[in-house]
């Protein structure tokens, strides 16, 4: 973990002594001032509010309140920056105990020598003890690292106040008790860094604390009357008091700084050896971006609006221009932090392909050194039996022997041609990635290689010798020979076999672990025709010792053609056959896992689908219901908030669906093939369907108020709505149909229903006119005069008429709701249109 905090975290030279001789004055048989007890209690109960209140929380007894060790661990987090032990929860007083013990740990691990404080007298609430705490911890966190000329922490605060002050009349710091007594050193600070928030000139004598607290974010530690009605105030007091001035004002410098400090450590690319090492880097990144930066985030932005601020007021009254220390580090601040962003940026890079590309090497690096191992494994020996010369004191039927077995070491040597090169690419490969134990990769593949190279010059030197004896030579055990030189190859596959078993594999998704299954379950159906060779082979051997037996051949030693006995292929073959279930079950645990994956895909998609097509259900529901009600206002206003209770009730479903959704991302599980749903289009039409129903309520809550302000019939309501729904798509049309006639009319009319001119009609506009028409004029003679026109001046109209000059919807719509015409003039399909009009504006029953 890196330190972001290294410039308050590493203790001095010669801090011990320092905090040895404060800590002196802490001596438990002394008593304290009680003037100066109570500036101290005031002082250090702000100065740790200041900070605990960053974590959400304050203290308002300093003695009380940090008896359980909780807040007092939290508050040495906050001014450190670092994570503490895990504090213990428990209310007895062991655990008590055991949480102070690990703040004064903490503070002792800072160079802090703490004397006379114990955990037993914070806990116990001792008041001097737990001051004498505060205090030490005020010297290691806000006072110790301010130094100026190599002078200790004291001195260096006092030169601060001396040359910040120097130029003010009344002022002449010279300790930390005295000179602060009047206040005017406290608004010379004030002043000389911000001479825009006081008038020094007509001060009068007094703490300018307010303004410390208001603009400069400096707690308010003391009050006036807490150091003018002390003969000589309490100088630790005072040292704390204006060492949150020293931060309050050094802001800029300590940010530059902190850029300047992490800026290298972005830019450090030594490359580490593992992942593991590579990850805990990509945490300290990760730690340093969520942890660390923010805060510094909020310090550039607030350091950039006071500088703005500042100056700003200065121009607008007429004063020159300030440009303190802090003003002129705006800019190198901006032009640093540009280099850290983009440092953060690169080194976010670096680790990502480092990570990439040591995960890459230590594969390669296992699959080396097990190739590695095996060919050495194969080796061992080679040597010795190549340089032999056995050849020379054997018969004849021995020198055959002897030839025949190194032709089929040369069939075992060529089978160990490929595995050979395989270790080289490899270790090339190793080295173009960059692997940090190159070293010794590259000594054991140059070992393997030069080996192998004397392996093959001793071979062809073996051969030579053998073949100039060969001529020599005339018998041969040809059994021997064929068992050779089947073994050697059985022997080379088996071995490749278990290689294959024990090969690792990374998949995602079924397809890719089913083609693993797939290529294994192939293996294994050439298992048995690999068992038949193995047995083919035994079989030889087998015919070895019967032609021995039946012709009384004493066999000395084991198969002069090779190494390889029966009893090894036996036992590689078991080990090969042990290997398969192995191999299964780890391929089959891979596919448990995808299958997994798929079920909750599976699991997924079905809610989402069963709650897709529920929304989707009622969403055209709810529109058939806003056209299709009956009953009063009241009672469709009942339903509907029915129907709404209804739907809410399905809220378990929605919330099981996110459940689901949140264990599909838990499994980083990405593509989903069983559904077109996603969790965020479900969300919208889940929102789209409760605005809907309540648009709906609220749209029968209106016609409630629009009915009983106007006066208007249940009734006329009901042929409203029906006229409204039937004609919804074509207005005119329904105007028509209620006997207006006309486009000057029409114009009128839709300038008064849609007076914005959008097009859109609604049902609440359509009832207002109506109201009015119905109020002021006659409405139903208008439409009876308008049926007599269609109807050629008769006081009947037929069906045919009513489908000849109106459009099929509407015609269909005065059909079906016109009664039989019972006048003596009537014809056959006579529709009586006069009792259709006035029930169409309440003046009659339909």
């Amino acid at each position: 973990m890196v330190d972001y905090h290294a410039a308050n975290n590493q203790p001095s030279a010669g801090g011990v002594q320092t905090y040895m001789e404060q800590e002196n004055d802490w001596d438990r048989d002394l008593l304290l001032d009680p003037a100066w007890e109570k500036q101290q209690r005031k002082t250090f109960t702000a100065w740790c509010n200041s900070h605990l209140r960053k974590a959400g929380t304050q203290i308002e007894n300093i003695e009380e309140d940090f008896r359980d060790g909780l807040k007092l661990m939290l508050l040495l987090e906050v001014i450190s920056g670092e994570r503490l032990a895990k504090p213990e929860r428990g209310k007895m007083r062991v655990h008590k105990i055991n949480n102070v013990n690990k703040a004064l740990d903490f503070i002792a691990s800072k160079g802090v020598k703490l004397v006379s404080i114990g955990a037993e007298e914070i806990v116990d609430g001792n008041a001097k003890m737990t001051l004498g705490m505060i205090w030490t911890i005020i010297l290691r966190f806000a006072i110790q690292d301010i130094s100026v000329e190599e002078t200790s922490a004291k001195e260096g605060l006092l030169l601060w106040c001396q040359r910040k002050t120097a130029p003010y009349k009344n002022v002449n710091v010279q300790n930390f008790h005295i000179s602060w007594k009047d206040g005017l050193a406290f608004n010379a600070l004030i002043h000389r860094h911000r001479p825009d928030l006081i008038d020094y000139d007509s001060l009068r004598k007094h703490i300018s604390s307010l303004v410390a607290e208001k603009h400069l974010d400096i707690p308010k530690m003391l009050d006036a009357e807490d150091i003018v009605n002390t003969a000589r105030p309490d100088e630790k007091a005072i040292m704390t008091y204006v060492s949150s001035f020293y931060h309050a004002f050094s802001g800029a410098q300590k940010l530059l700084e902190w850029i300047r400090r992490t800026i290298p450590w972005l830019e450090n690319r030594t490359q580490e050896k593992t992942v593991n090492e590579m990850q805990a880097k990509q945490e300290d990144f990760r730690d340093y971006r969520c942890v660390h930066k923010p805060p510094k985030v909020q310090e550039k932005c607030q350091l950039e609006i006071s500088f703005n601020t500042l100056q700003t007021k200065l121009r607008l009254s007429n004063r020159p221009a300030f440009m303190p220390s802090e003003g002129r580090m705006v800019s190198d601040i901006n032009g640093a932090w540009h280099t850290l962003e983009g440092a953060e940026k690169g080194y976010e890079e670096w680790i990502l392909s480092e990570i990439r590309r040591l995960e890459r090497l230590e594969h390669l690096a296992e699959k080396f050194h097990q190739k590695a191992a095996i060919h050495q494994s194969w080796t061992d020996g080679k040597e010795a039996m190549l340089t032999q010369k056995d050849y020379e004191t054997s018969t004849l039927s021995e020198v055959k022997a002897l030839l025949r077995k190194h032709e089929a070491f040369e069939s075992d040597l060529a089978a160990h041609q490929d595995r050979v090169e395989q270790i080289a690419a490899i270790a090339q490969e190793l080295n173009e990635l960059d692997y940090y134990d190159s070293a010794s990769v590259n000594a054991c593949c140059q070992k393997i290689c030069d080996q192998w190279d004397v392996l093959g010059a001793l071979t062809q030197s073996r051969k030579e010798s053998l073949e100039r004896t060969e001529k020599q030579l005339e018998s041969i055990d040809e059994l021997y020979l064929e068992y050779a030189k089947r073994a050697a190859p059985f022997n080379n596959w088996m071995e490749g076999a278990m290689e294959d078993l024990q090969d690792m594999f990374i998949v995602h998704n079924i397809e890719e672990i089913q083609g693993l299954i797939t290529a294994h379950e192939q293996f294994k159906s050439t298992l048995s025709e690999a068992n038949k060779e193995r047995e083919a082979i035994q079989a030889i051997q087998a015919e070895v010792q019967k032609i021995a037996q039946s012709n009384g051949i004493k066999l000395s030693g084991g198969n002069p053609y090779t190494t390889i006995t029966p009893e090894s292929i036996d036992s590689k073959w078991e080990k090969a056959m042990a290997m398969v279930p192995q191999r299964d079950a780890a391929l089959q645990e891979e596919l448990n896992k995808q299958n997994s994956n798929d079920s909750l895909r599976a699991t997924f998609a079905t809610q989402a689908n069963t709650v897709g097509a529920y929304i989707q259900a009622k969403m055209e529901e709810i529109g058939r219901i806003s056209i299709e009600m009956n009953g009063t206002l009241e009672d469709q206003l009942t339903s509907l908030k029915d129907y709404q209770k209804n739907i809410m009730s399905y809220m378990p479903e929605i919330n099981k669906l996110e459940g689901y959704h949140q264990l599909i991302q838990e499994a980083l599980i990405f593509d989903n093939q069983y559904t077109a749903y996603t969790m965020e289009h479900l969300r919208v039409g889940w929102e789209q369907l409760l605005t809907t129903i309540a648009r709906t309520i609220n749209e029968v809550e209106n016609q409630i108020l629009t009915r009983d302000a106007k006066g208007i019939s249940q009734e006329q309501l009901y042929e409203y709505r029906a006229s409204f729904n039937h004609f919804d798509k074509e207005f005119k049309a329904c105007l028509i149909s209620l006997g207006y006639d006309g486009d000057g009319e029409f114009a009128r009319i839709m300038g008064i229903v849609d007076p914005n001119g959008s097009g859109a009609v609604t049902f609440q506009a359509f009832i207002d006119f109506m109201s009015r028409e119905t109020t002021d004029t006659d409405t139903a003679d208008q439409v009876i005069a308008s049926f007599k026109i269609l109807a050629g001046d008769k006081n009947f109209i037929t069906a045919e008429e009513l489908r000849r000059e109106l459009p099929p919807d509407q015609a269909e719509y005065c059909i079906a709701r016109m009664a039989p015409y019972t006048g003596p003039d009537g014809a056959p399909g006579a529709l009586d249109y006069m009792s259709f009009s006035t029930a169409l504006y309440g003046e009659s029953d339909l």
